[in-house]
């Protein structure tokens, strides 16, 4: 995970001073703010700086405490133990303590409208032993676990506001973060206050928090550049050159875990029932059509890193059995006369997003040259989220922020209980192979079953891997302190905003 970590940081400016607030444009307006319901790339931007999480992500790559302190593993891998951070109080002032986890945990486990239950179906029991100690226990080794407390399900909210509000604890979420919810206005923005009893509250220098959604790229650095923002997330590639060199911006650039993809409906209702869904050789057909070094040279200006996979090309759990394949309209066209649908039709959903909605129309044309009749339907992200999640849809283009554990990559979108598993995907042999993976912590055994869990998803692609990010930030000259995490989410520990002279 090194490579991860390493960021390119240009145009540092001088000496700070505190501000009296930030404004940072996002791609899309989050989903419910309540962690157990959602499901959003820009939701975890904003729960990055609302609520702490029981284990940390560090910079370069792996975890570090948060509010958990430190965690053990017994002998035998099925129980985790987990020491908490003495001092916290959530945002209502409630305690956090080995109860409230407890009350978070089960929740997520067991809630009707949780989404974090897939990930936690192998925690059978969770105990809080005394104030500041909790124990997790297994009904089989599960070695993601860590990884899963370092997201959502490792967000704590406070239980008395649990009580309070119920599965409406999303419209005022109260969590035990570095800053406390004050308002939402659909669609224009989020606010959030700095909360002054936070553990870490030297390491945060900002009053206020303001979430802009922008979906388009280009709006949110015309934004950025009158001074209506102070930072932008998904800087547009195309403008990265004449960036580097503006002494009014910072940018800050580093390899990203997130990538794109294509995900097909199955068995998901009556819209499974097309072609691309329901064979797979018309979805490999789909995939020799592409050519993924065009599409990125032309929509990301070469910056993204083409690849088939769900891991990043060259790190510990890609398979370089499987290298991407290159453009083959010939056999692509085979493929589908074997298929006996020489001319396949289905809808593709875009985000509404320009720049998505650019690689749509570049698939489009591409798999056109090979028999295929896409036709392109733009939504709002969380609309297209929605849809696809209902299975109100035939194929989408989804990003998904990455994990670092490849359990979340792999299992998330395609075993037959992955929580992005829009299509209904399932194949027991697959899902036996990821089993074991899960109950290893043996690094070099596991790459040893993502590889032959490889030789099954990348053969009945019920997702197309399109590239992995280059996460791209644009800030003005006066933010200081900004660090780049492999999960490209916006943390504003130790960010200042410094004042003119």
């Amino acid at each position: 995970m090194a490579a991860l970590g390493a960021v390119l940081v240009l145009h540092v400016a001088s000496s700070p001073a505190m501000a009296a607030g930030i404004r940072i444009g996002i791609d899309a307006d989050p989903d419910v703010l309540d962690p157990a319901q959602g499901g959003s790339v820009s939701g975890r931007q904003v729960f990055a700086a609302l609520c702490d999480k029981l284990v940390g992500v560090a910079p370069g790559g792996g975890f570090q405490p948060e509010l958990a302190t430190g965690w053990s593993w017994s002998a035998d891998n099925t129980v985790l133990t987990l020491t908490l951070r003495d001092g916290v109080v959530f945002q209502d002032g409630e305690p956090f303590d080995a109860a409230a986890v407890k009350v978070n945990l089960d929740r997520f486990r067991t809630a009707p409208v949780s989404r974090r239950k897939a990930e936690l179906k192998p925690v059978a029991e969770v105990t809080a032993v005394d104030r500041l100690t909790v124990r997790l226990t297994l009904s089989q080794p599960y070695a993601p676990l860590i990884a899963v407390l370092s997201d959502r399900a490792g967000m704590m909210l406070s239980p008395k506001a649990l009580a309070q509000a119920g599965d409406a604890i999303g419209q005022h979420p109260v969590c035990a973060g570095p800053f406390e919810f004050v308002e939402r206005v659909q669609g224009d923005h989020i606010r959030l206050k700095r909360f002054d009893r936070y553990w870490n509250k030297d390491a945060i220098f900002l009053d206020t928090i303001d979430y802009r959604p922008m979906p388009d790229e280009t709006v949110r650095l015309l934004n950025l550049r009158s001074g209506d923002l102070d930072l932008i997330e998904h800087v547009p590639t195309v403008e990265v050159p004449g960036l580097r060199d503006d002494a009014a911006v910072t940018l800050v650039e580093a390899p990203s875990l997130a990538y794109d993809l294509i995900s097909f409906n199955i068995g998901h209702g009556d819209q499974a029932n097309s072609p691309i869904g329901q064979s797979a050789k018309v979805r490999q057909a789909l995939e020799l059509s592409l050519d993924r070094d065009a599409i990125n040279a032309a929509a990301y200006d070469g910056l993204f890193l083409p690849g088939n996979q769900p891991e990043v090309p060259g790190t510990r759990f890609e398979d370089p059995g499987h290298p991407m394949p290159a453009r083959d309209l010939a056999k692509a066209k085979a493929l589908l006369a074997e298929a006996g649908v020489p001319n396949p039709s289905f809808t593709l959903l875009v985000t509404n997003n320009p720049v998505t909605q650019q690689v749509g129309q570049m698939i489009q044309a591409m798999a056109g040259e090979a028999g295929f009749d896409i036709k392109l339907q733009a939504l709002e992200a969380a609309t297209l989220a929605a849809s696809s999640n209902d299975g109100n849809y035939q194929a989408s283009i989804a990003i998904w922020s990455g994990r670092l554990d490849p359990d979340a990559n792999i299992g998330t979108w395609a075993s037959c209980e992955g929580f992005l598993n829009w299509g209904r995907y399932c194949n027991p042999e697959f899902d036996a192979i990821l089993a074991q993976a899960r109950g290893s912590t043996d690094d070099a055994r596991r790459a040893e079953l993502y590889r032959r869990a490889a030789d099954i998803y990348l053969t009945d692609l019920p997702q197309i891997v399109l590239y992995h990010y280059r996460s791209i930030w644009g800030m003005r000259r006066a933010v200081e302190g900004f660090v780049a995490y492999p999960d490209s989410l916006i943390r504003l520990q130790g960010v200042k905003i410094a004042q003119a002279d």
